[in-house]
């Protein structure tokens, strides 16, 4: 079965070889890389390497290269269509049918991005020409230079209306041809003949993700004309909501060893990825005038594990990221997310860099804002606080987008993380002690608060014990509390002991030996049941990239709550011992708990 070249390359742009390969291969990151061992040999050191940038697996130890058809063609001897067709089920994607006219429609693929590249070359000659003078005083006013405006194959379409057709009919174009590719418009009276669809406007190229021209945009010279940014129609070659300008040159340099950038940079113009490109970040890419699909985000995380959107700083900025949070939160994988750039009002990156130059842009990338920072934003800015009802709308707010994330342990990690935002800022809901101990309804009430505070101070005591042995380079800054700490459950108390046994044998603390040590002391299972948390104790310290004092500040807080939560559950329990003295009408002994409880209060 013959498949056409898009539907191969949508295959390909759907599927990572990473998730291919990791089904047979335990694969680690490895900077832009994973490694693992080749399933082509028998090897004890990986020598086996995947590029998600770049599309394709190297087998060292045996020489063996290719992409993910290829690798199931190798490890499960599949036929080429049989691979095809698994990949297709992996992406969910239905094969194309038979189809007689797929050759056809190739070579007429072919011939259109044909006649698209002779468009781009007869657009560069005319604005170096006569026609183009105010053209090239307009790029030269933003700053771009002629060998920039030919990097990027800037040209102009001057102001006439066959110009172009002209031109590429003289060489041999067929009018249908330059309609379909949507270069020309034709009228619905068909009797007028058609007419070049771009006039007096600056052009840019627009390629697909293999490099191959299939659009252009066009920048008007004059305020009068209807549009100021026109670009092509959807056409056989184009879709607009499935490409980002300049992805090809920004997935390529994303995709350099030498590029320390995680993603790429999302930006609203054409001239903001230029100038971006032109101060040092080769990764910009810009939609091509509508908001982000959910194509457009697959291929931001194609081409690296962040993508880097930015927005101007103003009210109409904060919608358009709200926007882009709703179209994300599905689509969230592990490893896998957005970051904000928040523009200063009134700026956008091309200003920004010409006024304050790269540095400036630089700082606020630096800046950047995580998805889950902007989620909480949103929902926190949406009403004032200031009753329990809004309170309780804002949490029921958080539920509601958390159900929009679709992968389970994502969820989990945001929760964790709002959920722990929420209880920090706005506290937990306290029970009110009952002063008729021998209602029921109050009984099942006190009931009902104390099975809470016990769910609440287990997944406490798992944050801050799981958080030590994990980052135990904490300890230097909040060693004397951990120590300090009581755990109920014998687990976690033993694993608390076999940390200080192990403080007390060295201060140069790190997780291998720490991990070691344990399973020496016999706390393997313990150990083994606790990390089984791993992601949501990470997320609720900050995440896996926060720095070792913000962490610390996260682990003191929850450390602070665990201990107010201890004081009550105790003040709890003697007021509960004193309710039954008083029943009993044993006056010593509520004397005594009484003086108990003045300590505990002091």
């Amino acid at each position: 079965m013959r498949f056409g070249e898009a539907f191969m390359e949508e295959l390909k742009s759907r599927v990572r070889v990473s998730d291919v390969v990791g089904r047979h291969v335990k694969l680690r990151r490895q900077g832009r890389e994973y490694a693992g061992l080749s399933p082509f040999t028998n090897e004890k050191t990986p020598s086996f390497f995947v590029n998600d940038q770049k599309g394709f697996y190297h087998c060292f130890s045996s020489g063996k290269h290719g992409d993910a058809i290829s690798f199931l063609m190798e490890v499960q001897g599949h036929s080429f269509p049989e691979a095809v067709e698994h990949l297709a089920g992996l992406a969910g994607m239905d094969l194309p049918k038979t189809d007689p006219r797929a050759e056809e429609r190739a070579r007429e693929r072919k011939a259109a991005i044909s006649w698209m590249e002779r468009a781009a070359d007869h657009y560069a000659k005319t604005l170096l020409r006569a026609p183009g003078e105010a053209a090239r005083e307009y790029l030269k006013g933003r700053g771009l230079s002629k060998t920039a405006a030919q990097y990027f194959g800037l040209g102009f379409a001057q102001d006439s209306f066959s110009d172009l057709k002209d031109n590429l009919i003289r060489e041999g174009a067929e009018e249908r041809q330059l309609i379909e590719a949507g270069l020309l418009i034709e009228p619905d009276d068909k009797s007028r003949g058609s007419w070049d669809r771009f006039r007096n406007r600056i052009m840019f190229p627009i390629h697909d993700s293999r490099g191959r021209l299939v659009a252009f945009g066009g920048r008007a010279m004059s305020d009068e004309q209807r549009a100021k940014y026109l670009n092509s129609p959807d056409t056989p070659l184009f879709s607009k909501g499935r490409l980002l300008y300049n992805y090809h040159r920004a997935r390529a340099a994303l995709a350099d060893p030498k590029n320390p950038a995680r993603g790429l940079i999302v930006v609203e113009g054409y001239m903001d990825v230029i100038a971006l490109a032109r101060a040092g970040f080769p990764q910009a890419v810009a939609p091509l005038g509508t908001a982000l699909t959910e194509d457009q985000l697959a291929l931001i995380w194609r081409a690296g594990p962040d993508g880097y959107l930015c927005f101007d700083g103003d009210k109409a900025g904060l919608r358009a990221a709200y926007r882009s949070i709703e179209r994300a939160l599905p689509l969230l994988k592990p490893g896998q997310s957005l970051r904000f750039v928040m523009m200063p009002e009134g700026q956008d990156p091309d200003d920004l860099i010409r006024e304050s130059g790269a540095p400036a842009f630089a700082a606020l990338l630096e800046r950047s804002v995580a998805l889950v920072d902007m989620l909480w934003k949103r929902e926190l800015d949406r009403e004032s606080l200031n009753t329990p009802e809004a309170k309780a709308g804002l949490k029921t707010r958080l539920f509601e987008a958390l159900r929009e994330i679709k992968d389970p342990s994502v969820r989990e990690a945001y929760e964790a993380n709002l959920l722990g935002r929420f209880d920090r800022q706005f506290g937990r809901v306290k029970p009110q002690w009952s002063a008729k101990p021998r209602e029921k309804k109050a009984d099942k009430a006190v009931l009902a608060a104390g099975a809470q505070r016990l769910a609440t101070n287990s997944r406490q005591a798992q944050t801050l014990l799981g958080g030590i042995l994990l980052f135990p380079d904490m300890l230097s800054e909040v060693d004397e509390t951990f120590f300090e700490l009581t755990f109920d459950d014998p687990a976690h108390a033993a694993l608390q002991r076999g940390v200080l046994r192990y403080w007390r044998q060295t201060k140069a603390i790190e997780v291998a030996g720490l991990h070691t040590h344990m399973q020496r002391e016999g706390l393997e299972e313990a150990l083994r049941t606790l990390l089984s948390r791993r992601s949501l104790i990470t997320a609720a310290l900050g995440g896996a990239d926060a720095d070792m004092s913000d962490r610390a500040a996260l682990w003191s807080d929850e450390a602070a709550t665990y201990l107010e939560q201890a004081r009550e559950s105790a003040s709890d329990a003697q007021r509960s011992r004193m309710t039954e003295s008083i029943r009993k009408n044993n006056s010593e002994a509520m004397h005594r708990l009484m003086r108990a409880h003045q300590r505990t209060r002091d």
